[in-house]
């Protein structure tokens, strides 16, 4: 009997450390994932002081069935071998729940594969406004010659945008601009956004006059019947080897041209797209010499506000005014500061500018 205890208690001990060291090796599996990840540190804390609890238990186990075995080999007292056999009560109750601590382990392991695929659902829904701002407002812009660029987007408080811009070679001597608003904010303007913006670069490589490629984007886009979804787009397309600026308006804020000292606005030639599916669209004609600079931008600066009153137009050709000579990027910045310093504070609606000068 002397020997009979601990020896039991030494098996019962084992067994325990056993089933111990799974769910310990089950939660360091867990928290290296973790760690690796570089998830939430709080979760991770959570997460390793269950392995270290598991793997303290395990250690305890081993040295409790590592004692047992020394004493049924040297042999004790009968007292002695049965006070130390208690040892092998927790081992028992932790073999009696083995099933448990597996399953404990195994929910653990689970959970935290939910948690982080739910991190990156979020990551993702936080990544998608700008994945679609990108595309939409690409911050960078090619790199054409005869021209500098400067352009600027800022989101309002929406969580998708339906403002854009484009610029892109369309032949050997003509450059086209594009930019445009789509009314109300969420996926399906940004989703009727993305899609004027492409066909209109289809348009505009098929038709030399902005005027017509209009009309087929807005015959096109009438098709989808959206509603109360309306496009606002302004398309300027400069011909370097003439020297001239043709442009059409869908019922877009007039753009401005720094012409001979002097800012001229570039008004509607026509509605707003996805109003009328048969409405005409004309192009008007300008000259555009060295030097000469034109700003486009979506109603969003024009709409800046302090109380009652609008930053407007006057207010941005009043910028353009102040200082023709500035860089495409400092103009493009200063209008966007001018516009949040009138208002106060930040811009509501989402703001897109774009200037081009001829070099």
């Amino acid at each position: 009997m002397e020997r009979l205890l601990p020896a039991l208690a030494a098996i019962v001990c084992t067994a325990a450390a056993v089933v111990w060291a799974r769910a310990a090796i089950q939660r360091h599996r867990v928290a290296t994932r973790l760690a690796e990840d570089q998830t939430d540190l709080d979760i991770w804390r959570l997460a390793n002081n269950d392995y270290r609890r598991d793997l303290l238990t395990t250690i305890f186990m081993a040295i409790a069935a590592l004692g047992l075995v020394t004493v049924t080999l040297t042999g004790v007292g009968f007292l002695t071998a049965l006070v130390l056999s208690l040892l092998a009560v927790p081992a028992v109750i932790s073999l009696v729940g083995r099933g448990s601590q597996t399953e404990i382990a195994r929910i653990a392991a689970s959970r935290a594969d939910v948690e982080q695929k739910a991190r990156e659902v979020l990551t993702q829904e936080q990544l998608a406004p700008l994945q679609w701002a990108a595309r939409l407002a690409p911050s960078d812009l090619p790199d054409l010659p005869g021209f500098e660029i400067g352009q600027a987007y800022q989101a309002g408080s929406g969580a998708m945008a339906g403002d854009f811009y484009d610029v892109f070679k369309v032949d050997e001597s003509r450059v086209a601009a594009v930019i445009g608003d789509v009314t109300g904010h969420g996926i399906e303007p940004s989703i009727t956004a993305l899609q004027a913006k492409y066909l209109l670069r289809a348009f505009l490589l098929q038709f030399r006059d902005p005027g017509q490629a209009l009309e087929q984007l807005n015959a096109q886009l009438s098709v989808l019947e959206r509603g109360e979804e309306f496009i606002s787009l302004c398309v300027l397309v400069f011909d370097l080897d003439v020297e001239t600026l043709r442009y059409a308006s869908a019922g877009h804020p007039a753009a401005f041209v720094w012409h001979e000292r002097e800012v001229r606005p570039l008004g509607a030639t026509g509605p707003l797209l996805m109003l009328d599916s048969t409405a005409p669209y004309h192009s008007r004609e300008l000259p555009w010499m060295h030097d000469d600079v034109a700003v486009m931008y979506t109603d969003g600066l024009a709409e800046a506000r302090n109380g009652q009153i609008l930053f407007g137009e006057d207010g941005i050709a009043a910028m353009i005014r102040r200082d023709p000579t500035a860089s495409p990027d400092v103009l493009t910045k200063q209008l966007v500061e001018a516009a949040r310093d009138f208002a106060g504070g930040p811009i509501g609606d989402d703001v897109a500018v774009l200037v081009l000068r001829r070099v």
